[in-house]
């Protein structure tokens, strides 16, 4: 029997809401947890019959010191960490603590207003959210950089082989790393380049979304540099926010991976260059602010831990 995975490999929708949660020191944490666990199968289940048509779901990441508090089995999934900065010669990929991640999606917006209301009534007693982040598709997928974001997703069945954990963890097969970073970019500086010069920092031609051959595509592209290869892929989910006036305006990663060590190469990657030095240009204009590793167990793994 194949194990009821949470919807990570779900294609990107209109609405997203992600929430990050820290424990409270308070004894209710696992029973709160408990119901918690529930909820979030009730309402994906209650999503699939009252909205069918939404795509609506709710996906439910544990941080490497939630686990850990909980109870939760050991040994752990074989890569849940608390996520180490990598540090590059100008750029940092930071790390930020997150005990809980929740990503609530939905083509409706009241749909994931609701869920994220019945979260935060279960959660609120025992933990604080760090983070609320209300995504948005803009255009055709497009970032707020005015680029397509996530062309290079795996599709159909691959979904599943690049963002589910296989046979190498058979304790934790069907469950899936997330990983999530909030990036906020400098738009005035990136609206002081050209086109063509903005096509040179991203390695893709920004109109037709088409990528620059390799003899065109600079060498500290993004493209050239967090693209590790055909067998070494992620499922995005990214989506933009922010507040225009303030100038805040960003992007929300997020990466389902059947393994880490797969984001970890991007992010060395970007940060650190291939080679040593030849970091990702992008994060000129694109700060991280937030970064943390997080386990999505399966719906059976949720209701063992509900019991």
């Amino acid at each position: 029997m194949n194990p009821d995975s949470q919807n990570v490999t779900d294609y990107t929708n209109n609405n997203t809401i992600f929430m990050v949660w820290d424990f409270k020191d308070s004894p209710e944490v696992r029973d709160v947890f408990n119901r918690l666990c529930k909820l979030v199968i009730n309402l994906n289940n209650s999503a699939n019959v009252r909205f069918p048509v939404s795509r609506a779901s709710c996906v439910l990441g544990i941080g490497y010191d939630a686990w850990l508090r909980l109870g939760l089995p050991d040994p752990l999934p074989k890569e849940l960490m608390n996520f180490v900065p990598v540090v590059g010669e100008k750029h940092t990929a930071v790390s930020s603590k997150g005990d809980l991640h929740l990503h609530i999606r939905a083509d409706n917006t009241s749909i994931c207003y609701d869920m994220a209301a019945a979260i935060t009534d279960v959660l609120s007693p025992v933990a604080i959210s760090t983070e609320e982040i209300h995504g948005f598709r803009y255009w055709d997928s497009r970032s707020i950089l005015g680029f397509v974001d996530g062309t290079e997703n795996p599709q159909g069945q691959d979904r599943e082989l690049f963002g589910i954990v296989g046979d190498d963890d058979p304790d934790y097969k069907g469950g899936s790393y997330l990983f999530v970073q909030k990036y906020i970019h400098d738009l005035s500086a990136w609206k002081g380049l050209s086109t063509e010069q903005q096509e040179k920092v991203i390695g893709r031609y920004k109109s037709n979304d088409i990528e620059m051959a390799d003899d065109v595509k600079p060498a500290n592209s993004h493209i050239a540099l967090a693209n590790v290869g055909d067998d070494f892929k992620i499922v995005r989910d990214n989506m933009p926010f922010g507040n225009m006036s303030t100038n805040e305006m960003g992007t929300y990663f997020i990466a389902y991976a059947s393994t880490f060590s797969t984001v970890q190469k991007m992010l060395n990657n970007m940060f650190i260059g291939s080679p040593v030095g030849n970091y990702d240009r992008i994060l000129d204009f694109s700060t991280p602010k937030t970064g943390s590793l997080f386990f999505v167990p399966t719906f059976d793994m949720m209701d063992d831990f509900s019991s």
